[in-house]
């Protein structure tokens, strides 16, 4: 059994390297917005002095793009994980603190179309804010090394910088 398992994961490996499907870092893989990445930064420029600084303290979060034409993003405060509340699902009995609590995650599901090198839309299929369903919004996004840095192209939001890196599997 233990041999037939090396056999195959030596047939699979070669068989990868074979087919040309390695990725090496000069690859455009490597610079495709392809893949799920997690939050390294979200900053947000003062008007005033034109300085960054963290949004909200600090966000946390991931951003996911298959490869076909479907996203998601999912954006909470840094820590919202550590709780002490309780959220039942699906009932209409929940504190008010427990509410608030729950405005912290922002998050959204839709369809993606690379519009070129450097923008991408979002048309939003489900949102957090019943308001947003079925919207469109466009994104820049640029790479700064191996990090995606994605900036709002609304005037409302414009002054936000999200820099994101890939994450591993």
């Amino acid at each position: 059994m233990v041999m037939k398992l090396r056999v195959l994961l030596f047939v699979l490996i070669g068989s990868y390297l074979i087919s040309g499907c390695s990725v090496s870092n000069n690859s455009s893989e490597t610079k495709s917005i392809k893949g799920l990445w997690e939050l390294f930064s979200m900053e947000v420029k003062d008007r005033n002095t034109g300085d960054w600084k963290h949004y909200r303290n600090g966000m946390q979060g991931y951003l996911l793009y298959d490869g076909n034409k479907n996203m998601t993003i999912h954006l909470t405060d840094q820590g919202y994980e550590n709780t002490a509340l309780e959220f039942p699902n699906f009932t209409d009995t929940i504190s008010l603190e427990a509410l608030k609590y729950l405005t912290k995650s922002y998050y959204y599901i839709g369809e993606y179309k690379v519009l070129n090198d450097s923008m991408v839309q979002h048309k939003r299929i489900s949102h957090s804010n019943p308001g947003d369903w079925g919207k469109q919004v466009v994104r820049q996004f640029k790479f700064n090394g191996d990090t995606l840095v994605i900036t709002p192209t609304e005037e409302k939001n414009g002054n936000l910088k999200l820099k994101w890196i890939r994450s591993e599997d």
